[in-house]
């Protein structure tokens, strides 16, 4: 579903966040590998978290382009893990936060099943194999984080490893890809403002940042928000909906220059 949450992504953005039933199908068929009708797809592009709606029986649109940044629901997300490759470790502890015009709206938190944690893991951590004995499976775990994120835009701070560890989680347990857009705070941050680093421990540093604890899941995750607050508020006049944010967020300084003038 990957190639069709792109391929969807792109036309809309083309077409002003609108397409026609005929557009939508033609780019359903040519890049889904799912012998389905395009509006079980429609479903199941929902059932994912991609933000997509139907205006009526002929149009569809993607709703972050008709949202704006502060009214967008974001879900910021931290993990903790056992390794660094999802093919031969796995999630040990989830964190995450709903926000919605700029208030943190609900909380998800949970230790994730693992008979082994690395030394060094415990280490950076604090977490335990004990921590982890009696704590949901990693199938009810992601389940949990499914029905959670909804069609939020998925955050976190260097994003393309929570996610895609994530994602390949996803698949694992046949629970299909991850459909939600994503925003990446270091991304969003080089953007907004000044700083000699980026990672999340020199900007907890930096910007003051008060946490519980350093790499454990919910605390990052609430340090990843605080980030993504300090960037929303130098953010350019002409990004006004949450799409407008997402395509901002990965801009060149040429393109922010040229909206600029």
């Amino acid at each position: 579903m990957q190639k069709v949450f792109e391929a969807l992504t792109t036309a809309f953005r083309k077409h002003n966040g609108v397409l026609g039933r005929e557009q939508y199908t033609q780019l359903v068929n040519k890049h889904s590998t799912l012998y389905e009708d395009s509006d079980t797809i429609f479903i199941l592009l929902q059932a994912s978290g991609y933000p997509i709606g139907q205006i009526n029986d002929d149009e569809y649109r993607l709703e972050t382009c008709f949202t704006t940044h502060q009214a967008q629901r974001y879900c910021v997300i931290d993990i903790e893990t056992n390794g660094s490759k999802p093919g031969s470790s796995q999630v040990i502890e989830i964190g995450a936060l709903m926000i919605e015009n700029g208030e943190v709206i609900d909380r998800f938190e949970t230790f994730v099943e693992c008979a082994f944690v690395p030394e060094y893991i415990t280490k950076i951590t604090g977490i335990k194999p004990e921590d982890l004995k009696d704590a949901p499976t990693r199938k009810e775990a992601l389940i949990g984080l499914r029905h959670f994120m909804g069609d939020a835009v998925f955050v976190a701070h260097n994003a393309n490893f929570d996610y895609g560890f994530l994602n390949a989680s996803f698949e694992r347990f046949g629970l299909g890809n991850i459909g939600n857009l994503q925003l990446c705070t270091i991304e969003l941050a080089r953007r907004t403002f000044e700083s000699e680093r980026y990672g999340l421990a020199y900007l907890i540093e930096s910007l003051k940042i008060e946490t519980a604890t350093h790499h454990r899941a919910f605390s990052d995750a609430v340090c990843a928000a605080k980030v993504m607050e300090k960037s929303l508020e130098t953010l350019p006049e002409y990004v006004n909906t949450a799409d407008e944010l997402l395509q901002f967020s990965k801009s060149s300084k040429k393109e922010r220059r040229l909206k600029n003038m």
